[in-house]
């Protein structure tokens, strides 16, 4: 009986962390954060290059990567660097156009 009742309470908290983490993470959309990168273009250009040595190039980052970075800004868990001039960029981002965002500069 106990065995049962183990293995059931494992396979339902395994379902529950699948579902958990597969809603967590919005799937990008390369085409739509093609159309929202108004902001981004004046540091990181169209085509994903830092328009200057201070600002990083976006082309060909991992998606996941880009994601995680504009969360931690958005959140303000990021401190120094660019935080000052991102953290307010990030700021008004839903997880979908972070999502479309780094989809589309991954892309590149």
């Amino acid at each position: 009986m106990i065995n049962k009742h183990v293995r059931g309470s494992a396979a339902v908290l395994l379902l529950s962390v699948a579902a958990f983490s597969g809603s967590a993470s919005a799937a990008g959309d390369a085409e739509a954060g093609s159309e929202k990168i108004a902001t981004c273009v004046a540091c990181h250009d169209a085509e994903g290059q830092g328009t200057a040595g201070i600002y990083p190039n976006l082309a060909g980052q991992s998606a996941t990567y880009l994601e995680s970075a504009l969360k931690a800004y958005r959140e303000g868990q990021r401190a120094g660097g660019m935080a000052a001039v991102m953290t307010p960029q990030a700021a008004n981002l839903s997880d979908q156009d972070i999502a479309d965002l780094a989809a589309y500069y991954s892309s590149l």
